[in-house]
């Protein structure tokens, strides 16, 4: 679904990503081409219990955030390795040689977003309008 200022895609639920993911690597649902994005990609993913990224990889421009939602496993960025479970969050700079992996039991489930780094010029606090008209909701 898409209007004039949004764009909405229904994934389907994390445990299904393995099985839907039309994306190269099974499990890994990018949303860029999906959304329409225009500042920065956004992944969903399943990794499956000793699933791994079997490459260290770095970015020539972009961050990269990871935000775990559920399972547990090792993240490892230049050599240190240090484990992530639901509710871990870590950036990782342009330069920083990453890989992860799920040695937990079940799947490990986590969010990716990528952005250029040091392109964040304004934030809620700065960025954020709030709107003088009243929310309602059509039943």
């Amino acid at each position: 679904m898409n209007g004039n200022h949004f764009s909405v895609v229904d994934v389907g639920p994390f445990n299904n990503l393995m099985n839907s993911s039309k994306d190269p690597a099974p499990g890994k649902y990018f949303l860029k081409d999906r959304l329409e994005l225009t500042g920065m990609e956004v992944s969903m993913n399943q990794l499956p219990e000793g699933g791994s990224i079997p490459f260290y990889h770095t970015h020539r421009e972009n961050e990269e955030l990871y935000v775990f939602t559920g399972g547990r496993g090792q993240f490892q960025v230049d050599g240190q390795i240090f484990d992530v479970k639901e509710g871990t969050a870590i950036r990782v700079s342009p330069e920083g040689e990453r890989t992860l992996r799920n040695n937990g039991t079940g799947d490990l489930y986590f969010i990716v977003i990528q952005v250029q780094a040091g392109s964040l010029r304004q934030w809620v606090e700065t960025d954020g309008v709030i709107l003088e008209k009243p929310v309602t909701w059509l039943e």
